[in-house]
C-alpha cells in the first residue's frame, strides 16, 4: 500500500519544513506550499489524502482556500492550524469546511497523532466505498424524509443528494445508529474523531450547525439533530418514525 500523502501550506519556512519533515520520517509522502494560491495550484495538480492549512496565508487565506478545496473535493480531509487566541478562525474554519484544526502552539506529536487518527478514518471510508456490497452489509437508515446509506455513504433528504463532509458523515451516521440516546461533546469526539482532548468542544458544535444546514428544513428548530440541554446532542429516532430501509 503506497504511504499517504499531504499537502502542508504554511507561510514559516521553518515550522512548514519542520512540520513536512517529522510528517515524512512517520512514513508520509509530503508536498508543502507557502501561499493560498500555490496550495490550490497544488491540488489541482495531485489531489493528496489529507491538507494541513494555516490559516494566515499570503495571496489567499486559509479560510478561503479551504472554502475553494471544499467546494471542489468534498472528501478531501483538511487540518487547520490557527493562532490559539483566534477563536473566531477556528470556528470560521470549521463552518466553511475544515474536518478539524490545532491551535498554535502546539506539540508535533499531536498533530502526527491527529494527522494519523485522520487518514485511518479516511482509508476505512475508501476502502468502504470501493468494496462491493455484500449481504451482510447494513441497511440504509431511514427517518422521515432522510435516508442515511452507510455502505455507500450516501446521504438523501427527500430523495435529493445531500454532500457530507467525511467528518460530517460520521457524525450523522453515529447519532442515527443510536437514536433517541444523548452524547456529551467529549462522548462524540472520542467516537468520531478518536481524539479525547480538552477545548474541542466547538468542534463538535459547528459539525452540528452545518449538519443541520444541510439535513434540516430549520435548521434553527432542527427535527433531527436535537440539542440535549446541559448534555450535548441526540439524534431523534423516534418521533421520525426511524427505520432500516431494505438494501437496494
Amino acid at each position: 500500500m503506497s504511504p499517504a500523502s499531504i499537502l502542508v501550506v504554511e507561510d514559516d519556512d521553518d515550522l512548514r519544513q519542520t512540520l513536512a519533515r517529522r510528517l515524512s520520517e512517520a512514513g508520509y509522502e509530503v508536498a508543502m506550499a507557502a501561499t493560498g494560491p500555490d496550495a490550490l495550484a497544488a491540488v489541482a495538480e495531485s489531489v493528496p489524502d489529507l491538507v494541513v492549512l494555516d490559516v494566515m496565508l499570503p495571496g489567499l487565506d486559509g479560510i478561503e482556500v479551504c472554502r475553494r478545496l471544499r467546494a471542489d473535493h468534498p472528501l478531501l480531509y483538511i487540518l487547520m492550524l490557527t493562532a490559539r487566541a483566534d477563536e473566531l478562525d477556528r470556528v470560521v474554519g470549521l463552518e466553511v469546511g475544515a474536518d478539524d484544526y490545532v491551535t498554535k502552539p502546539f506539540s508535533l506529536q499531536e498533530v502526527v497523532a491527529r494527522i494519523r487518527s485522520a487518514l485511518r478514518r479516511v482509508r476505512t471510508v475508501r476502502e468502504q466505498m470501493a468494496a462491493a456490497p455484500s449481504a451482510d452489509d447494513e441497511a440504509p437508515i431511514v427517518a422521515g424524509g432522510l435516508t442515511v446509506d452507510p455502505v455507500r455513504r450516501e446521504v438523501s433528504l427527500d430523495g435529493e443528494e445531500v454532500h457530507l463532509t467525511v467528518r460530517e458523515f460520521d457524525l450523522l451516521l453515529f447519532l442515527a445508529r443510536h437514536p433517541d440516546r444523548p452524547f456529551t461533546r467529549s462522548q462524540l469526539l472520542q467516537q468520531i474523531w478518536d481524539i479525547s482532548y480538552e477545548g474541542y468542544d466547538r468542534t463538535i458544535d459547528s459539525h452540528v450547525q452545518r449538519l443541520r444546514a444541510k439535513i434540516e428544513a430549520d435548521a434553527g428548530n432542527p427535527t433531527f439533530i436535537r440539542t440535549v440541554w446541559g448534555v450535548g446532542y441526540k439524534f431523534a429516532g423516534e418521533e421520525n418514525g426511524l427505520r432500516s430501509a431494505d438494501p437496494g
